[in-house]
């Protein structure tokens, strides 16, 4: 027997997402709904989002509130702000580790844990000479990122899920990397005593908290500023982009 997967706002919010590539925080950005309404939606901690804003992401994805709902199927869609089918688009080009960086192209590194001494267990975070990935210069200046200040960090494990898979690639714009940059329930790049971690952050009267997508096995982590100072807790960024691999 064919059993049919149940669609709700969140499986189909998550097509949506992966369909047109952009994050939670960018979809935040662009239709006011807040981003910690969005993970719950997305956590299906919230089941029956809110008219209000069912009705601001269906506008921006070019659905009805039916379809994202899950009650209609789900067709061809398009961002209210994306390019129309005639818009010549421009030529896409295959490069690889050997072609010459274009004028209007920035090649960002990645971030890496090093050991400090073979099994010490201790690390420090490093820029890779060698990982590095390739954006156009107009992407950057249009999310407020100096070239210098990009940075890329890889997700490990499932505690972002289900938004951001074990593997996938963030953008870090490094220049966002202050207590006062901290804007709630957007995603930052964290180096905590050498170990690379992707998080929400939310400022607290006291310190900071990080947060999870996954909250069921990632409860929350609340650190006082003293115990960032001891625990060797700093802001490596902002996410301004993120990316992954269909599975």
């Amino acid at each position: 027997m064919h059993v049919m997967q149940k669609r709700n706002v969140a499986t189909v919010l998550r097509a949506l997402l992966d369909r047109h590539g952009i994050s939670p925080t960018e979809l935040h950005r662009r239709t006011g709904v807040p981003q910690s309404t969005l993970s719950r939606i997305l956590s299906e901690k919230i089941v029956d989002p809110s008219d209000k804003h069912v009705s601001k992401i269906a506008e921006y994805f070019g659905v009805s509130t039916d379809q994202l709902r899950g009650r209609a199927d789900l067709g061809d869609t398009r961002p209210a702000n994306a390019p129309r089918a005639d818009v010549q688009l421009q030529d896409i080009s295959l490069w690889d580790d050997d072609t010459p960086v274009e004028d209007d192209e920035v090649s960002i590194p990645f971030l890496r844990e090093v050991e400090l001494a073979a099994g010490s267990g201790r690390f420090v975070i490093e820029e890779s000479e060698k990982a590095s990935l390739r954006f156009g210069k107009r992407s950057l200046r249009h999310n407020g990122v100096q070239f210098d200040q990009a940075k890329c960090v890889t997700v490990r494990g499932n505690s972002m899920l289900p938004v951001l898979r074990d593997g996938a690639t963030v953008g870090v714009n490094a220049g966002k990397s202050g207590i006062g940059d901290i804007v709630d329930g957007d995603l930052y790049a964290i180096n905590h005593n050498g170990q690379l971690r992707v998080k929400q952050l939310y400022r607290l009267p006291t310190g900071i908290r990080l947060r999870s997508f996954n909250r069921d096995e990632h409860p929350d982590e609340d650190y006082t500023f003293q115990q960032m100072q001891e625990e060797q807790i700093s802001i490596l960024g902002h996410v301004f982009w993120w990316g992954m691999y269909a599975r």
